[in-house]
């Protein structure tokens, strides 16, 4: 997520100096990244691209505004006020409950067609009900105010060329390194060991999503700072780094039929292996699809410029034919 918001900054940016209004383009571009996510949810009910369609609009009223404006609205985002705001309410009301649980029906109804049904009655079933079960999930978990608040803050660390090595950037990503670690271990201690002395359901409902929200960013901005940081140390990256390219460079291809061959593989249609795998047998198939594909993906961009999928994408963008 803070990724993507960084490609729509180097998207609208590249525009820019063209004399191009991009907006425009980047909201068609979601829409179309919306059809992309109704093939992927066909075949897999944890897709995540719908998110990134609907809440990749709010990029498109903040990409002019002052980067300390879009920072304050990011960090607002991040702190999950939805949340705090029903905590509030729940301390002063004690019969006030929260049914967080609203796609547990169309869950069941997905696991049920993953576990005993044909491939039909899957694409069936991820039609309305698979969908169902991941948006909402989505919605009741904070994902939307967390996704949003990752997109901003990857604009803004386009805007800022903190990915361009600097004695700046190498400065800030210290910076961001240190607050994180000090950020993370209490917030480990709040999401560990408060929770069973919350005795208001509602509270701990609201709890359980506002305070691991927070504490996965700050864990998420160690491993990120930590990685840059390493980067600019070698100058151009390890070379262990760099083979990964081809297989990021073919994202949306690799995300989609990913899915494609996990399900296939799975569920019960296919070869049912969701019945015999443990936790090491399911890292060595996802590490032989990942080789799989990184290998299609060095064939494939070396006869393409880009994968599949992202070329169908780029040509819908621009309307070329």
């Amino acid at each position: 997520s803070l990724l993507f918001g960084f490609s729509f900054y180097i998207q609208f940016h590249n525009a820019e100096k063209r004399g191009q209004d991009f907006r425009g383009r980047f909201a068609w571009r979601l829409v179309l990244l919306f059809l992309f996510a109704q093939l992927h949810a066909l075949f897999y009910d944890g897709d995540i691209l719908v998110l990134y369609a609907i809440v990749g609009f709010l990029l498109i009223p903040v990409c002019k505004l002052k980067d300390g404006t879009v920072l304050i609205i990011a960090l607002i985002l991040l702190f999950q006020p939805f949340e705090w705001g029903r905590m509030i309410y729940a301390a002063f009301h004690p019969d006030y409950t929260i049914n967080g649980n609203h796609f547990m029906p169309y869950a069941i109804l997905s696991v049920e067609a993953s576990m005993n049904g044909s491939f039909l009655d899957v694409l069936r079933n991820n039609i309305w009900n698979g969908q169902l079960y991941s948006n909402l999930w989505q919605v009741e978990n904070g994902r939307w105010f967390q996704t949003a608040a990752l997109f901003m803050f990857g604009m803004l660390l386009g805007r800022r060329q903190y990915f361009i090595k600097s004695d700046g950037a190498v400065k800030v990503w210290k910076r961001i390194l240190a607050g994180s670690v000090a950020a993370y271990i209490p917030l480990f201690i709040l999401r560990t060991y408060v929770p069973e002395h919350i005795t208001h359901p509602a509270v701990l409902t609201s709890y359980n999503i506002a305070i691991p929200s927070l504490a996965n960013f700050a864990f998420m901005a160690i491993l990120v700072s930590l990685f840059t940081l390493f980067w600019f140390k070698k100058g151009e990256g390890y070379g262990w780094q760099k083979f990964i390219i081809p297989y990021g460079r073919m994202s949306l291809t690799n995300y989609i039929t990913q899915s494609i061959m996990g399900v296939c593989i799975y569920y019960s249609f296919g070869l049912g292996l969701y019945k015999t795998t443990g936790a090491t047998a399911t890292l060595a198939i996802g590490l032989l699809i990942f080789i799989v594909q990184w290998l299609f993906s060095r064939y494939w961009l070396e006869r393409h410029k880009q994968g599949p999928l992202e070329y169908l994408w780029r040509q819908g963008t621009w309307m070329k034919i």
